[in-house]
């Protein structure tokens, strides 16, 4: 990407500037390096530690507790190398030999692979690591930043996809991660590098931040006004009528009040023995690919085999316009079926509503609503993580305009939001754009390919 390109979309022009070559480089004999800093050392990554490829400890989840001390695992780790702020704890003596020390980087060897965590005992307070993390301690010449912002390279991703070994999850393990190629600039410049790297980031970031917050509030407005439609309709004069649910208020009073799971002239549970996933074959969506209001067929990727498709989907086999719900993990989101060719995993309900009183739009932008999310965790167990059961399904309430209104508030809804569709995907785009700089921008100064030495005294 160039800077041309991300300043097409309005990016700080103090962010995108062109950094200047170092004045000598060398083949690093490495085929993903290429040719790095002359003066720069080509290492293994456990030559720059002074413990090297420590897996972490194995514990069962019947150990975990709200107290004691953090239990890192692979899922607490964001893709930005961040802890969630969400995890469990474990006592202190199951894990004395897994405590983590200030400036150890952490590694995941399986599921998310080369996820990495730089640990800060100031920060993240006691902390022990489990088992599907690799440890590694760097020496004193080694800024442990330093080595953790390597793993954010496109370096890096090369040698993770040239060193996984794909299955139905990507494994690398601690040996071969010990064995991979690390650049290592003299120490004063490291400094200089991640110095720079902190301050050019955060700038991107505070851009990132103001993104968001834009699209949250358009996100909002956008919201408000599809659910005023589908919970008042278009007439501000109609006569209205108490619904008699909570959550509901006054509707107009020609529409029905009914039983969500009445409506449905088809509902299939998909629960039942996880079924046995492979490298390709019939696309699986769980409950990870249930966004609000779409399916993500990014967010995780799993297959089943098609001999085994009839089997997996014998409750019923999803068509175009069904709606899918998500009971746990998370609760509430839902989408309309875009695709035939799917299965169904556990934790998604099947809804085929009955053409003659509903439109799959109209029961889709109502599901999304405030009154029937408000339904559904009313309805809702768990302490960690909320889940409706399917035998509470039946005491949630839709409202049910005539089909001709419901295809009114259905235009209504296009033309009043075509606008912010629009605003709202460019923003997206300008989000992508800012990442993708970010990206390029520190895998070009911790692999040598800009030289920022003197960038180190810049405001």
């Amino acid at each position: 990407m160039s800077a041309g390109d991300v300043e097409g979309f309005a990016i700080d022009p103090t962010v995108v500037r062109a950094w200047k070559r170092y004045p000598a480089y060398k083949d690093s004999g490495v085929e993903w390096l290429g040719e790095v800093p002359e003066h720069w050392e080509v290492r293994r990554l456990k030559t720059l530690c002074l413990r090297s490829a420590l897996y972490g400890a194995n514990v069962a989840a019947t150990a975990y507790t709200t107290t004691g001390v953090r239990f890192i695992r692979t899922t607490d780790i964001t893709e930005d190398g961040h802890l969630k702020e969400t995890g469990v704890f474990v006592p202190e003596e199951l894990v004395k030999d897994y405590l983590l020390k200030g400036g150890d980087v952490l590694i995941s060897r399986s599921g998310t692979v080369g996820r990495a965590f730089l640990y800060d005992s100031g920060e993240h307070g006691p902390c022990a690591y489990a088992g599907y993390l690799v440890r590694f301690v760097p020496s004193e010449n080694v800024l442990p930043k330093f080595v953790f912002l390597f793993t954010k390279t496109q370096a890096f991703a090369d040698f993770l996809q040239v060193t996984a070994i794909s299955s139905t999850i990507e494994n690398v393990n601690g040996e071969k991660y010990a064995n991979a190629t690390w650049l290592l600039p003299p120490l004063p410049e490291q400094h200089t590098i991640v110095a720079f790297l902190d301050r050019e980031t955060a700038r991107i970031d505070a851009l990132i931040e103001k993104k968001h917050r834009f699209i949250e509030l358009l996100e909002e407005k956008r919201q408000a006004l599809i659910t005023h439609a589908v919970t008042k309709g278009l007439d501000p004069d109609v006569e209205m009528k108490d619904s008699g649910v909570e959550w509901i208020g006054e509707v107009p009073t020609h529409w029905e009040v009914r039983a969500f799971t009445r409506c449905a002239i088809e509902q299939a549970d998909y629960r039942g023995a996880t079924p046995t996933k492979t490298e390709s074959g019939i696309f699986l969506v769980t409950a990870k690919n249930i966004r609000k209001g779409w399916i993500d067929y990014e967010a995780s990727r799993e297959f089943v085999s098609e001999i085994d498709y009839l089997t997996i989907m014998r409750r019923g086999l999803p068509q175009l316009g069904d709606l899918l719900l998500t009971t746990e993990a998370p609760l509430g989101y839902a989408a309309l079926v875009d695709r035939e060719d799917i299965a169904l995993a556990q934790r998604v309900i099947r809804f085929r509503m009955d053409p003659s009183l509903f439109e799959p739009r109209f029961v889709l932008y109502s599901v999304l609503s405030p009154y029937f999310q408000n339904q559904m965790l009313c309805q809702s167990t768990g302490s960690t993580v909320l889940g409706i059961k399917a035998s509470k399904l039946p005491q949630l309430k839709i409202l049910c305009p005539p089909v001709s209104e419901q295809r009114q508030i259905l235009a209504l809804i296009d033309k009043k939001c075509a606008m912010p569709d629009k605003i709202l995907e460019r923003a997206n785009r300008q989000i992508a754009l800012f990442k993708e700089y970010r990206t390029a921008l520190i895998s070009a100064a911790v692999t040598g390919k800009i030289d920022v030495r003197d960038e180190g005294e810049a405001a």
